[in-house]
């Protein structure tokens, strides 16, 4: 399949990791890629406040495509002030969203909004798929069930919707890997609790051609996971880290040091002893062909 061409995209949220990311393809394709932000300072930037309507929605009715990445990071406290914080910067931005494509005369043919694959249950020997996952009920699954809510909410005829169900993106331009590969460097590499959870990870490469498989083909649609299909276990993604950064040593980190050491970090050891054990079910079965399939093929990620 061909990557897309000659198309007008919006993207939400385009200033991160992500965005970043997918801005440099689509564009290395020859599309014309505009990015909403609350601080622009480039030419394809637009400003909006990702609450209200504004003069932004007068790109909506010349948009193709509109990918919405927006949400504060959960790398922080669950205080019940972060917790709003997460939420509102979910639902907020996919209302709004929603409500402009709602409005405009002509609609795009396609709104994407970035979803989690935490949404699962911990899972450390059944694979979650789209089909047959397990939805757990806490504060992080909840928030992901709450975003999707609100996107799905609206049906619009003739706008394609598919909600990103994200696992652990790795690339060497952003995300946690520049981060892990200092802790390992720094002996600070060994497994993360008792190292039997599994990662489920995405190769920034393949996320950004599954984006583009997923505006293209008028089937997927609705929740798709995002992950590559052979997970690893905590153990095994930290030696790998090790190999890659030629570590010197490393130093186990069993849940109750993680206990001590994310509360000085203020983030929470929820984002290291979750097992998210995510298969690529819709992907798959529409014959999507992985780059990187396998953790060990990755040969550029640090360099």
């Amino acid at each position: 399949m061909k990557n897309i061409q000659n198309k007008k995209i919006l993207i939400a949220g385009g200033k991160g990791f992500l965005g970043t990311a997918l801005f440099r393809y689509f564009t290395n394709n020859q599309n014309v890629v505009w990015l909403l932000t609350r601080n622009p300072k480039n030419k394809q930037d637009i400003y909006w406040d990702g609450k209200t309507l504004g003069e932004w929605t007068d790109k909506i009715d010349l948009a193709d495509i509109v990918i919405n990445l927006c949400g504060k990071s959960v790398d922080c406290r669950y205080t019940e002030k972060n917790k709003k914080s997460i939420l509102d910067s979910r639902i907020r931005p996919t209302k709004i969203l929603d409500e402009a494509i709602a409005k405009s005369t002509t609609k795009p043919s396609v709104f994407i909004n970035a979803s989690s694959s935490t949404v699962y249950v911990h899972s450390e020997d059944t694979p979650m798929t789209e089909s047959a996952g397990i939805i757990g009920n806490d504060f992080s699954e909840n928030i992901v069930k709450a975003w999707e809510a609100a996107f799905f909410e609206n049906k619009m005829e003739g706008v394609k919707k598919a909600a990103l169900r994200i696992s652990f993106v790795l690339g060497k331009d952003g995300g946690a890997i520049p981060k892990l590969a200092t802790f390992a460097k720094l002996g600070l590499g060994g497994q993360q609790g008792n190292g039997k959870q599994m990662i489920s990870w995405i190769h920034v490469e393949d996320f950004c051609v599954a984006v583009d498989r997923i505006i293209q083909r008028d089937n997927l649609q609705g929740a798709i996971n995002l992950a590559s299909p052979h997970p690893v276990s905590n153990k095994d993604f930290m030696a790998y880290f090790r190999k890659i950064v030629h570590a010197p040593f490393h130093i186990p980190q069993p849940a109750w040091l993680l206990e001590i050491g994310t509360f000085f970090l203020r983030t929470e050891t929820e984002l290291v002893l979750k097992s998210r054990y995510i298969h690529p079910e819709v992907l798959l079965e529409d014959g999507f062909e992985f780059k990187y399939p396998r953790l060990e093929e990755i040969d550029n990620l640090l360099t």
